[in-house]
Protein backbone atom coordinates (compact mmCIF):
# COMPACT_ATOMS: atom_id res chain seq x y z
CA UNK A 1 0.00 0.00 0.00
CA UNK A 2 1.46 3.71 -0.83
CA UNK A 3 1.47 5.96 1.64
CA UNK A 4 2.93 9.58 2.28
CA UNK A 5 5.89 7.55 4.61
CA UNK A 6 6.64 5.50 1.50
CA UNK A 7 6.91 8.43 -0.64
CA UNK A 8 9.41 10.56 1.48
CA UNK A 9 11.17 7.00 1.91
CA UNK A 10 11.93 7.15 -1.47
CA UNK A 11 12.49 10.67 -1.44
CA UNK A 12 15.04 10.70 1.30
CA UNK A 13 16.45 7.44 -0.27
CA UNK A 14 17.02 9.89 -3.53
CA UNK A 15 18.47 12.91 -1.62
CA UNK A 16 20.77 11.00 0.61
CA UNK A 17 22.95 8.68 -1.41
CA UNK A 18 25.80 9.96 -0.03
CA UNK A 19 24.87 9.03 3.67
CA UNK A 20 26.95 6.29 5.55
CA UNK A 21 25.05 2.95 5.41
CA UNK A 22 24.50 0.70 8.27
CA UNK A 23 26.90 -1.96 8.59
CA UNK A 24 23.70 -4.23 8.46
CA UNK A 25 22.71 -3.24 4.66
CA UNK A 26 26.15 -4.75 4.00
CA UNK A 27 25.95 -5.73 0.07
CA UNK A 28 28.30 -8.48 0.81
CA UNK A 29 26.65 -9.60 3.75
CA UNK A 30 25.76 -13.40 2.56
CA UNK A 31 22.77 -13.36 4.16
CA UNK A 32 21.06 -11.01 2.72
CA UNK A 33 19.98 -10.88 -1.06
CA UNK A 34 17.67 -9.60 -3.87
CA UNK A 35 14.56 -11.23 -5.00
CA UNK A 36 14.94 -11.68 -9.05
CA UNK A 37 11.31 -12.79 -9.88
CA UNK A 38 9.64 -10.24 -12.01
CA UNK A 39 6.58 -11.57 -10.74
CA UNK A 40 7.26 -9.97 -7.74
CA UNK A 41 6.85 -6.20 -7.42
CA UNK A 42 4.87 -5.61 -4.47
CA UNK A 43 6.56 -7.97 -1.39
CA UNK A 44 4.74 -7.53 1.77
CA UNK A 45 5.04 -10.33 4.07
CA UNK A 46 8.37 -12.29 4.89
CA UNK A 47 8.16 -16.13 6.82
CA UNK A 48 11.78 -18.53 6.82
CA UNK A 49 10.63 -21.73 5.83
CA UNK A 50 11.21 -23.95 8.37
CA UNK A 51 11.30 -27.30 6.08
CA UNK A 52 13.71 -25.63 3.36
CA UNK A 53 16.78 -24.17 4.95
CA UNK A 54 17.47 -20.43 3.41
CA UNK A 55 13.97 -20.51 1.95
CA UNK A 56 11.65 -17.57 2.48
CA UNK A 57 7.94 -17.34 1.33
CA UNK A 58 6.77 -14.22 0.16
CA UNK A 59 3.47 -12.86 -1.44
CA UNK A 60 2.20 -9.69 -2.97
CA UNK A 61 -0.02 -7.11 -2.23
CA UNK A 62 -2.96 -6.15 -3.75
CA UNK A 63 -4.30 -7.68 -7.37
CA UNK A 64 -2.03 -10.14 -7.28
CA UNK A 65 -4.49 -13.23 -6.91
CA UNK A 66 -4.13 -16.24 -4.45
CA UNK A 67 -0.44 -16.88 -4.87
CA UNK A 68 2.71 -17.54 -2.43
CA UNK A 69 6.03 -17.38 -3.71
CA UNK A 70 9.03 -19.17 -1.74
CA UNK A 71 12.38 -17.57 -2.79
CA UNK A 72 15.96 -18.85 -2.34
CA UNK A 73 18.15 -16.59 -0.40
CA UNK A 74 21.24 -18.24 -2.04
CA UNK A 75 20.15 -17.03 -5.70
CA UNK A 76 17.18 -14.87 -5.28
CA UNK A 77 14.91 -16.98 -7.24
CA UNK A 78 11.78 -18.25 -6.82
CA UNK A 79 12.05 -22.01 -6.51
CA UNK A 80 8.00 -22.88 -5.84
CA UNK A 81 4.68 -20.90 -6.72
CA UNK A 82 1.82 -22.08 -4.12
CA UNK A 83 -1.76 -21.59 -5.53
CA UNK A 84 -4.42 -21.75 -3.05
CA UNK A 85 -7.72 -22.94 -3.76
CA UNK A 86 -10.99 -23.47 -1.98
CA UNK A 87 -10.79 -19.37 -0.30
CA UNK A 88 -12.38 -16.41 -2.25
CA UNK A 89 -10.77 -13.76 -4.05
CA UNK A 90 -8.06 -12.33 -2.01
CA UNK A 91 -8.50 -8.51 -1.29
CA UNK A 92 -5.21 -7.29 0.27
CA UNK A 93 -2.53 -10.02 1.59
CA UNK A 94 0.21 -8.16 4.01
CA UNK A 95 1.91 -10.86 6.13
CA UNK A 96 2.84 -13.99 6.21
CA UNK A 97 3.64 -16.76 9.37
CA UNK A 98 4.39 -20.17 9.84
CA UNK A 99 2.73 -22.18 12.76
CA UNK A 100 3.71 -24.27 14.65
CA UNK A 101 1.83 -27.17 12.81
CA UNK A 102 4.02 -26.59 10.40
CA UNK A 103 1.24 -24.36 7.87
CA UNK A 104 1.83 -21.54 6.31
CA UNK A 105 -0.60 -18.56 7.59
CA UNK A 106 -1.43 -15.66 5.09
CA UNK A 107 -3.26 -12.70 6.21
CA UNK A 108 -5.98 -10.76 3.50
CA UNK A 109 -5.97 -8.09 6.44
CA UNK A 110 -5.02 -4.85 4.76
CA UNK A 111 -7.12 -2.21 4.22
CA UNK A 112 -6.43 0.79 2.54
CA UNK A 113 -9.68 2.87 3.14
CA UNK A 114 -8.70 2.84 6.90
CA UNK A 115 -11.72 0.12 8.49
CA UNK A 116 -14.20 0.02 5.42
CA UNK A 117 -14.00 -4.02 5.72
CA UNK A 118 -16.59 -5.57 7.79
CA UNK A 119 -14.26 -8.74 8.02
CA UNK A 120 -10.60 -9.32 6.51
CA UNK A 121 -9.24 -12.96 6.08
CA UNK A 122 -6.22 -15.31 7.24
CA UNK A 123 -5.80 -18.77 4.92
CA UNK A 124 -4.02 -21.52 6.07
CA UNK A 125 -2.22 -24.47 4.18
CA UNK A 126 0.25 -26.96 5.38
CA UNK A 127 3.96 -26.23 3.93
CA UNK A 128 5.04 -28.27 1.05
CA UNK A 129 7.45 -31.20 1.57
CA UNK A 130 8.75 -30.93 -2.07
CA UNK A 131 9.51 -26.75 -3.48
CA UNK A 132 7.97 -26.78 -6.49
CA UNK A 133 4.79 -25.03 -8.45
CA UNK A 134 1.45 -26.89 -6.89
CA UNK A 135 -1.61 -25.38 -5.97
CA UNK A 136 -2.91 -26.50 -2.73
CA UNK A 137 -6.34 -26.32 -0.63
CA UNK A 138 -6.04 -23.64 1.63
CA UNK A 139 -8.87 -23.23 5.00
CA UNK A 140 -10.37 -19.63 5.02
CA UNK A 141 -10.93 -18.14 8.36
CA UNK A 142 -13.18 -15.21 8.59
CA UNK A 143 -11.86 -12.18 11.33
CA UNK A 144 -13.44 -9.53 13.12
CA UNK A 145 -11.75 -6.90 15.66
CA UNK A 146 -13.51 -6.66 18.70
CA UNK A 147 -13.98 -3.22 18.68
CA UNK A 148 -14.82 -2.72 14.83
CA UNK A 149 -12.93 -2.81 11.70
CA UNK A 150 -9.13 -1.19 10.76
CA UNK A 151 -6.69 -0.75 8.81
CA UNK A 152 -3.65 -3.67 9.48
CA UNK A 153 -0.28 -5.20 7.87
CA UNK A 154 1.16 -7.24 10.43
CA UNK A 155 -0.01 -11.09 11.29
CA UNK A 156 2.50 -13.43 13.55
CA UNK A 157 1.56 -16.59 14.93
CA UNK A 158 2.87 -17.86 18.28
CA UNK A 159 5.37 -20.54 17.68
CA UNK A 160 4.80 -22.10 20.79
CA UNK A 161 1.27 -21.99 20.65
CA UNK A 162 -0.38 -21.69 17.38
CA UNK A 163 -2.21 -18.55 18.14
CA UNK A 164 -2.52 -15.79 15.78
CA UNK A 165 -1.95 -12.03 16.60
CA UNK A 166 -2.62 -8.81 14.24
CA UNK A 167 -1.40 -5.39 14.89
CA UNK A 168 -2.76 -2.36 13.60
CA UNK A 169 -1.40 -0.06 11.21
CA UNK A 170 -2.34 3.45 12.33
CA UNK A 171 -0.18 6.18 13.79
CA UNK A 172 -2.62 7.48 16.58
CA UNK A 173 -4.21 4.56 17.79
CA UNK A 174 -2.31 0.99 16.85
CA UNK A 175 -2.77 -2.00 18.76
CA UNK A 176 -1.75 -6.04 18.78
CA UNK A 177 -5.02 -8.08 19.10
CA UNK A 178 -4.76 -11.56 19.58
CA UNK A 179 -7.27 -14.32 18.14
CA UNK A 180 -8.64 -16.84 19.86
CA UNK A 181 -6.75 -19.88 21.21
CA UNK A 182 -7.71 -21.63 18.00
CA UNK A 183 -8.70 -20.76 14.88
CA UNK A 184 -12.00 -22.18 13.70
CA UNK A 185 -13.09 -22.02 9.90
CA UNK A 186 -17.04 -22.49 10.69
CA UNK A 187 -17.69 -19.47 12.37
CA UNK A 188 -16.33 -15.84 12.77
CA UNK A 189 -12.49 -15.23 14.78
CA UNK A 190 -12.96 -12.44 17.02
CA UNK A 191 -9.54 -10.44 17.10
CA UNK A 192 -9.42 -8.93 21.15
CA UNK A 193 -6.98 -5.71 22.07
CA UNK A 194 -3.79 -6.64 24.06
CA UNK A 195 -1.69 -4.18 24.22
CA UNK A 196 -1.53 -0.71 22.86
CA UNK A 197 1.27 -0.11 19.86
CA UNK A 198 2.54 3.44 19.39
CA UNK A 199 3.97 3.21 16.20
CA UNK A 200 2.63 2.73 12.63
CA UNK A 201 3.30 -1.08 12.30
CA UNK A 202 3.84 -2.66 8.59
CA UNK A 203 4.81 -6.20 9.30
CA UNK A 204 6.08 -8.33 12.91
CA UNK A 205 7.39 -11.39 13.62
CA UNK A 206 7.84 -13.78 16.08
CA UNK A 207 11.29 -15.54 17.04
CA UNK A 208 11.47 -19.50 16.41
CA UNK A 209 11.74 -19.74 20.57
CA UNK A 210 8.57 -17.32 21.19
CA UNK A 211 10.84 -14.94 23.47
CA UNK A 212 11.30 -11.68 21.42
CA UNK A 213 8.37 -10.32 18.75
CA UNK A 214 9.61 -7.23 16.68
CA UNK A 215 7.30 -5.02 14.85
CA UNK A 216 8.82 -2.86 12.61
CA UNK A 217 7.49 0.38 10.19
CA UNK A 218 8.82 2.84 7.46
CA UNK A 219 10.90 4.37 9.66
CA UNK A 220 11.37 2.90 13.26
CA UNK A 221 11.31 -0.77 14.70
CA UNK A 222 10.76 -2.01 17.97
CA UNK A 223 11.50 -5.26 19.75
CA UNK A 224 9.91 -6.88 22.99
CA UNK A 225 10.18 -9.78 25.39
CA UNK A 226 6.98 -11.95 24.74
CA UNK A 227 5.87 -13.75 28.40
CA UNK A 228 2.06 -14.96 28.98
CA UNK A 229 0.68 -13.76 25.43
CA UNK A 230 1.84 -10.23 26.74
CA UNK A 231 4.64 -7.95 24.94
CA UNK A 232 7.52 -5.93 27.66
CA UNK A 233 9.05 -3.23 24.89
CA UNK A 234 12.78 -3.47 25.24
CA UNK A 235 15.37 -0.54 26.05
CA UNK A 236 17.35 -0.96 22.72
CA UNK A 237 15.84 -1.49 19.12
CA UNK A 238 17.68 -3.52 16.93
CA UNK A 239 18.99 -2.06 13.45
CA UNK A 240 16.87 -0.86 11.25
CA UNK A 241 18.19 -0.59 7.21
CA UNK A 242 17.42 2.27 5.24
CA UNK A 243 15.05 0.98 2.88
CA UNK A 244 12.63 2.57 -0.55
CA UNK A 245 9.32 0.87 1.50
CA UNK A 246 9.95 -0.86 4.33
CA UNK A 247 7.14 -3.41 4.27
CA UNK A 248 8.82 -7.03 5.94
CA UNK A 249 10.48 -8.36 8.50
CA UNK A 250 10.93 -12.18 9.70
CA UNK A 251 13.67 -13.87 12.13
CA UNK A 252 16.12 -16.39 10.35
CA UNK A 253 14.89 -20.16 11.60
CA UNK A 254 18.55 -19.66 14.29
CA UNK A 255 16.77 -16.48 15.57
CA UNK A 256 20.11 -14.70 15.31
CA UNK A 257 19.25 -12.10 12.65
CA UNK A 258 16.34 -10.30 10.84
CA UNK A 259 15.72 -9.92 7.82
CA UNK A 260 14.09 -7.10 6.31
CA UNK A 261 12.38 -6.93 3.10
CA UNK A 262 10.91 -4.05 0.77
CA UNK A 263 8.42 -3.55 -2.17
CA UNK A 264 9.43 -2.99 -5.36
CA UNK A 265 10.92 -4.77 -8.81
CA UNK A 266 13.90 -6.84 -7.39
CA UNK A 267 13.48 -5.87 -4.09
CA UNK A 268 16.44 -6.04 -1.79
CA UNK A 269 15.80 -8.31 1.45
CA UNK A 270 18.68 -7.57 4.32
CA UNK A 271 20.23 -9.02 6.95
CA UNK A 272 20.34 -7.35 10.17
CA UNK A 273 22.41 -9.34 13.25
CA UNK A 274 20.89 -9.06 16.70
CA UNK A 275 22.78 -9.03 19.82
CA UNK A 276 22.76 -9.01 23.58
CA UNK A 277 19.18 -8.39 24.96
CA UNK A 278 17.83 -8.36 21.56
CA UNK A 279 19.20 -12.16 21.07
CA UNK A 280 15.74 -14.56 21.55
CA UNK A 281 16.37 -16.58 24.81
CA UNK A 282 17.19 -19.79 23.18
CA UNK A 283 19.82 -18.47 20.49
CA UNK A 284 21.57 -16.19 23.51
CA UNK A 285 21.76 -19.62 25.38
CA UNK A 286 22.91 -21.60 22.27
CA UNK A 287 25.94 -18.56 21.70
CA UNK A 288 26.88 -19.13 24.72
CA UNK A 289 27.24 -22.54 24.57
CA UNK A 290 29.22 -22.51 21.42
CA UNK A 291 31.86 -19.99 22.78
CA UNK A 292 29.92 -16.63 21.45
CA UNK A 293 27.48 -14.44 22.46
CA UNK A 294 29.28 -11.92 25.00
CA UNK A 295 27.14 -9.75 26.55
CA UNK A 296 29.88 -6.74 26.94
CA UNK A 297 30.34 -7.26 23.30
CA UNK A 298 27.20 -7.02 22.67
CA UNK A 299 25.88 -4.45 24.62
CA UNK A 300 28.88 -2.61 22.60
CA UNK A 301 28.03 -3.20 19.20
CA UNK A 302 24.28 -1.80 20.03
CA UNK A 303 25.31 0.73 21.17
CA UNK A 304 27.09 2.02 18.32
CA UNK A 305 24.23 0.70 15.74
CA UNK A 306 22.35 2.97 18.21
CA UNK A 307 23.94 6.20 17.66
CA UNK A 308 24.27 4.86 13.70
CA UNK A 309 20.41 4.95 13.57
CA UNK A 310 19.70 8.34 15.30
CA UNK A 311 22.25 9.70 12.71
CA UNK A 312 20.18 7.74 10.07
CA UNK A 313 17.44 9.09 11.29
CA UNK A 314 18.34 13.42 11.68
CA UNK A 315 18.99 12.99 8.41
CA UNK A 316 15.90 11.00 6.94
CA UNK A 317 13.67 13.66 8.78
CA UNK A 318 15.76 16.62 7.35
CA UNK A 319 15.45 15.31 3.16
CA UNK A 320 11.84 14.44 4.42
CA UNK A 321 10.61 17.64 6.03
CA UNK A 322 12.81 19.46 3.10
CA UNK A 323 10.35 17.32 0.46
CA UNK A 324 7.28 17.84 2.22
CA UNK A 325 7.60 21.01 2.27
CA UNK A 326 8.65 21.91 -1.19
CA UNK A 327 5.89 19.81 -2.32
CA UNK A 328 3.60 22.00 0.03
CA UNK A 329 4.90 25.20 -1.97
CA UNK A 330 4.87 23.90 -5.31
CA UNK A 331 1.42 22.95 -4.69
CA UNK A 332 0.36 26.36 -3.50
CA UNK A 333 1.86 28.36 -6.74
CA UNK A 334 -0.05 26.16 -8.23
CA UNK A 335 -3.02 27.10 -6.79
Amino acid sequence: MRSLPSVLGAAALAVLPAAAPAAADDHTSPSSFTIEDSRITESSGLAASRLHPGVYWTHNDSDDGPYVYAVDSRTGRTVATVTMRGIGSPRDVEAISIGPDGAVYVADIGDNLGGTWPHVWIYRFPEPKKLGDTTVTATQFTVKYEDGPRNAEAMMVDPRTGRAYIASKSQDNGGLYAGPEKLSASGVNIFRRVADIDMEVTDGAFAPDASRLVLRGYFNVAEYRWRGGKPAKLDKEPDLPLQRQGESVTFTTDGGTLMYGTEGPGSKVTAVKLSGELLPDATAKEQKKNGGGDSAAGGEASEKEKDGNLFKAALTFAAAAALFFGLRSLVRRRR
